[in-house]
C-alpha cells in the first residue's frame, strides 16, 4: 500500500493538491490493495496449515526446530548494527572489563564509548576546523550578512512565487492586466455577470456608466477591484462578488472594465459621481517657451579706437 500510495502520489499530476485529495477513487485503489494483501496471508496461512497436518509427526517436529532457528535469526542483522554501534560488552563478559573500584558495593565496568558518539565527535572537531578556516582565517560572511543574503533570496523567490499564484492577489497589490488572455477572460466574466446592469458596451443600465470619467467610488484598478469584491453602496449598490468569484478572476474582469474609458457606447447613461483623476499619476510639465531675440542686422554700431 506504502508503495502504491507513493507511486501514484508521485506519477499523478494533481497541482497544488495531494492527488489522494484531488481523486478520492485513490482510496478505492489502496482499500482494494489492502483487502487483496488481506487475501493473499489468510490463503497463505490456509495452505501452510494444510501442509503442516498433512506431515508424519517426526516432520512437524523438524518443521517446529527450523522455524524457531528462523525466527532467532530474523533481524540478525539489524541486531549485529545495533551491538557494533553500541559497542558495549555482554552481560556475560561484563567480569573482564570491572575495575577495581568499589563504592558501598558498587562496582565500575571500563565499557568503551560508543563508536557513534565517537565519530560524531571526530565530526565536530574537523567542522570546527573548517569553521576557524572560512570565518576567520579566510574573512567569510558573518551571520549578519548570511542573513541578509538569505533575505533577499527568500524575498526573489517569493516574488517570483506570486507571478505563478495569481490569486493571492488583494486590493493592495492588485495591477492592471494587460494581458490579451487575462482580458479575454475578464469580457467572458463581464458578460456572463456584469452586462444586465452595464449593459455589453459598458454604456450602463441599472449600473453606471463606465465609458465616462465619472466614478461613483473611484476609478483605476485598485478602487474597481475592491467594489468588484466588497459591492457597492449599501441598499442600492451592486452586490459583492467575493464570494462567487476567485481574486484574480476579479482582477481580469476590473482590467476589463477600464477599457470601456474613452469609448462611445450605443446608449450612454447619464454620468454618475465625480470625475476621478489618478493620485499616483505624474502630472504633465508644460514646456516653457523661450522667449525669442530679434537681432536688427541694419543697425550695427561700430566703434573705431585709435
Amino acid at each position: 500500500m506504502v508503495i502504491a500510495f507513493l507511486l501514484l502520489e508521485f506519477t499523478i499530476d494533481s497541482g497544488d493538491q495531494m492527488a489522494i485529495e484531488k481523486y478520492p477513487i485513490i482510496w478505492g485503489v489502496l482499500a482494494m490493495l489492502l483487502l487483496f494483501a488481506i487475501a493473499v496471508e489468510m490463503i497463505a496461512e490456509t495452505l501452510k496449515s494444510i501442509l503442516y497436518r498433512g506431515l508424519s509427526e517426526e516432520a512437524q517436529q523438524k518443521y517446529l526446530a527450523s522455524e524457531e532457528k528462523r525466527k532467532a535469526q530474523q533481524f540478525s542483522g539489524i541486531k549485529n548494527l545495533y551491538k557494533k554501534l553500541a559497542g558495549g560488552k555482554p552481560i556475560e563478559q561484563e567480569g573482564e572489563i570491572v575495575l577495581d573500584h568499589n563504592y558501598d558495593g558498587i562496582r565500575e565496568l571500563d565499557n568503551k564509548l560508543p563508536p557513534w558518539w565517537l565519530y560524531m565527535f571526530y565530526i565536530t572537531i574537523v567542522f570546527a576546523g573548517i569553521y576557524l578556516v572560512r570565518y576567520h582565517i579566510f574573512d567569510g560572511n558573518k551571520q549578519a550578512k548570511e542573513f541578509e543574503i538569505e533575505m533577499e533570496e527568500a524575498r526573489i523567490a517569493v516574488e517570483e512565487y506570486k507571478k505563478n499564484a495569481k490569486d493571492l492577489v488583494d486590493v493592495n497589490t492588485v495591477e492592471l492586466l494587460t494581458e490579451k488572455s487575462d482580458l479575454a477572460a475578464g469580457k467572458q466574466i463581464f458578460e456572463t455577470n456584469c452586462i444586465a446592469c452595464h449593459k455589453s458596451d459598458g454604456g450602463g443600465g441599472i449600473g453606471p456608466n463606465l465609458t465616462d470619467e465619472y466614478w461613483i467610488l473611484g476609478g483605476g484598478i485598485k478602487n474597481v477591484f475592491n467594489t468588484i469584491s466588497e459591492g457597492g453602496r449599501d441598499g442600492k449598490g451592486m452586490v459583492s462578488w467575493k464570494t462567487e468569484l476567485k481574486p484574480v478572476e476579479m482582477a481580469q474582469v476590473a482590467s476589463y472594465v477600464l477599457t470601456f474609458q474613452g469609448t462611445t457606447p450605443a446608449e450612454p447613461k447619464a454620468a454618475e459621481g465625480e470625475i476621478w483623476a489618478d493620485p499616483d499619476a505624474v502630472p504633465e510639465t508644460p514646456n516653457e517657451e523661450v522667449p525669442e531675440t530679434v537681432v536688427d542686422s541694419t543697425s550695427v554700431e561700430v566703434t573705431v579706437s585709435n
